[in-house]
């Protein structure tokens, strides 16, 4: 096996693959004609990159596991404008045979960053109540640290250990800056709706990493245990604040998180019925689709000129100079 290996963002088009990958995901598939094939997610800590095992079976599926290393042979190739690795063979290897800083997509120091950034938003707060609930949650410190590993997604935007934290920030940011421009809107509210609307995902999302959700993410979802995690933390407060957080208060904040989707098909609970709510909505999904754009311009590395390959999941190609 050889030692020398080629970050995933290094990769380019027609190299030979000869070295290891940690398994973000697997799946075994069937094609038109009946043969089986595995679609793999590999990352390291550049990156993801998908490969294909053609003509393969249970035992081969069987022989490795999500976050397991294993030493991949084959090729890469563009595939709809995607670098993917065509596997001719691939092997389990042990934790002992890699260098598991390789490996390792947390950034430990952009976190506390954010962190701090987290902290001085938090209470920029003037409302007494919602800044307790925000100091409660803080003072979690395994909450704390679950927050900064979380990834916000399964892919598309800020799919990677520690982007939950980033589009929590950034959202919050955006909060900052547009709340001032419409007095109709309760900035307390709103910035505090930025912060619980997906802290959910902590638990939806499985221990391991980005790429699978954990059984409790399956059965339950992000929005449910949000709404339980703001439960627990407003029972804290009044137990040592005896009337501070009022029942309106304690609604309108579980409407922030229901309604953050913005529309029933897209998994809300509830529609936005508030100015906070609607404008929650809004910015979400503008920061998300800021986060997904940039990555499929970055990550398309076929492109020639100055577009983008077709994207069938936005259905267009985009402005990438």
């Amino acid at each position: 096996m050889s030692n020398k290996r080629v970050p995933i963002r290094d990769l380019t088009d027609g190299a030979p693959i000869d070295q290891a990958f940690r398994v973000a995901d697997k799946q075994l598939r069937v094609n038109r004609q009946g043969g089986k094939y595995i679609l793999l997610r590999l990352e390291d800590r550049t990156g993801i990159i998908a490969a294909m095992i053609w003509n393969a079976d249970e035992r081969l599926f069987d022989s490795f596991d999500h976050a397991d290393f294993i030493f991949c042979r084959g090729r890469t190739q563009i595939h709809n404008g995607t670098l993917q690795i065509i596997a001719t063979s691939v092997e389990r290897m042990d934790s002992s045979e890699v260098d598991l800083a390789d490996y390792e997509r947390f950034d430990h120091e952009k976190s506390q960053k954010l962190l701090e950034q987290l902290d001085a938003l938090l209470k920029s707060i003037d409302d007494l109540a919602i800044r307790k609930i925000g100091e409660a949650f803080l003072a979690d410190l395994r909450f704390v640290e679950s927050l900064q590993r979380a990834p916000a997604a399964i892919s598309n935007h800020h799919a990677y250990p520690g982007g939950l934290l980033q589009h929590t920030v950034d959202l919050m940011e955006l909060v900052t800056i547009v709340a001032p421009r419409y007095p109709k809107l309760n900035r307390d509210l709103l910035l505090f709706g930025a912060f619980l609307h997906d802290l959910g995902k902590i638990e939806e999302m499985a221990d391991s990493g980005e790429a699978s959700y954990s059984d409790r993410g399956q059965l339950v979802g992000h929005i449910v245990i949000g709404v339980q995690l703001l439960g627990e933390k407003i029972a804290q407060v009044k137990q040592a604040n005896d009337g501070l957080i009022s029942d309106e208060l304690t609604y309108h904040l579980e409407h922030l998180i229901v309604s953050h989707h913005g529309l029933m098909e897209y998994g809300s609970p509830r529609l936005p019925v508030t100015l906070e709510a609607l404008v929650l909505h809004h910015l979400d999904n503008l920061d998300a689709k800021i986060a997904s754009y940039v990555n499929i311009i970055e990550s398309d590395v076929s492109a020639r000129g100055n577009w983008t390959n077709y994207h069938p999941g936005i259905g267009r190609k985009l402005w990438r100079s």
